[in-house]
């Protein structure tokens, strides 16, 4: 048994009861997932116990350009849509039902042709162990508007996270979405994405995965109107025990729409990852150019990684193509740097930091960059490469 049920979220004092009420009962009629879902495969599901975490505090602090733009919480219940998909009514999963009955929201809302210059920063920290919380966050951008958003967790210890965002772009705007995960490597995340971008928008969903025991994010991208573009981005880095875990869906369901996706991750010690993606493009969405890019490297002798592209391509007028590839360090890029003296472990550590720049350098806060390649560093465990590369 498990306290997040119909009757507890039917006590909560929060705006949106009914609809709060409704997603516990749809949670509570699923069925607990299972790897033998092809969306679960691999997973770690079975491990986690829901009975374990009770509902905790959250502690979320805004920063970054907020006065008209963050929507305040007095204003939340008057806000409409707070709780509804951005692209679908149908919640993927009992944890995104969970959400909903649960969440803590926060809404990011820009009016029509306002730029807002610096980038909201939003974060999260679960202080109390044990703690499950439901952060949630609505960016509603309006036409010809433009936006950063970074959105941050943390915490010290062993609790669960249930993550929502919605993003809905209107008419050619621009919209930028960073989350970075440092949580403990004792902790649990199962997040979704959604967002959808109306024409001649441009998305860009980005992604940074440091922490987590089980780190897991659903996202789906849709390009609804025509000229809509989405771009994801992502680093992840796993050691220890962790897994980190991403599922992607490019959706195109309107014609001359283009999407982009480099996702780029590295597993060492004992850890896993898994990547499985999806390019969706419907019969009407003539003249669509859609990319799928994956790269992986193990860093040691007990680590894996799972890549798994897909494609679903309902016509023929269109520029598709993916890829993948996982494997440890190449020997010639080692032996290159070794030869002009550089040390075997400096080589190895610049052969990783290198391998992510690709992606520290489109993140949208240039700023954040120099942070993160510094918890990279500091996560980099060189004995392990060493071992595996004595091993092979």
């Amino acid at each position: 048994m498990h306290a997040f049920t119909p009757e507890s979220a039917r006590a909560l004092d929060a705006p949106f009861g009914d609809a709060r009420v409704a997603a516990a009962e749809r949670a509570a009629a699923q069925p607990w997932p299972t790897t033998t879902e092809e969306i679960w495969r691999y997973s770690r599901i079975g491990e986690l116990d829901l009975g374990a975490f009770e509902a905790g505090p959250l502690e979320t602090s805004v920063t970054g350009a907020t006065d008209g733009i963050v929507v305040d919480a007095a204003s939340l219940a008057s806000f409409p849509s707070v709780l509804d998909g951005a692209v679908d009514d149908v919640a993927p999963d009992l944890f995104a039902e969970l959400n909903t009955a649960f969440a803590t929201p926060t809404v990011v809302q820009v009016p029509a042709g306002r730029t807002v210059a610096e980038p909201i920063v939003i974060t999260h920290n679960v202080p109390v162990a044990k703690s499950a919380v439901f952060p949630r966050l609505v960016i509603d951008v309006g036409e010809d508007a433009d936006v950063t958003v970074v959105e941050r967790f943390t915490s010290n210890d062993d609790v669960l996270v249930v993550p929502v965002v919605h993003i809905r772009a209107a008419r050619a705007a621009r919209v930028r979405y960073l989350s970075v995960n440092q949580l403990s490597e004792r902790a649990w995340q199962i997040g979704h994405q959604q967002a959808v971008g109306d024409a001649d928008s441009t998305i860009l969903l980005s992604t940074v995965a440091l922490g987590g025991h089980y780190a897991r994010t659903r996202t789906e991208a849709r390009a609804s109107g025509r000229g809509a573009s989405t771009k994801q981005v992502a680093l992840y880095f796993a050691g220890g025990e962790q897994m980190h875990d991403f599922r992607t869906i490019q959706d195109h369901d309107a014609p001359h729409t283009s999407s982009d996706l480099l996702f780029k991750g590295a597993v060492q010690n004992d850890a896993a990852s898994v990547y499985t993606g999806l390019i969706k493009i419907r019969p009407h969405a003539r003249g669509t150019a859609a990319f799928q890019t994956n790269r992986n490297l193990t860093l040691g002798q007990g680590a894996w990684a799972e890549s798994v592209p897909n494609l679903d391509i309902q016509t023929n007028d269109v520029r598709c193509s993916h890829a993948s590839t996982v494997g440890p360090i190449d020997p010639e890029h080692r032996f290159y740097l070794e030869s002009r003296g550089i040390p075997t472990n400096v080589a190895d550590r610049l052969i990783v930091l290198g391998f992510f720049d690709e992606v520290l350098s489109q993140l949208p806060v240039p700023a954040l960059a120099a942070e993160l390649r510094a918890s990279v560093a500091a996560k980099l465990d060189v004995a392990s490469i060493e071992a595996t590369r004595e091993a092979s």
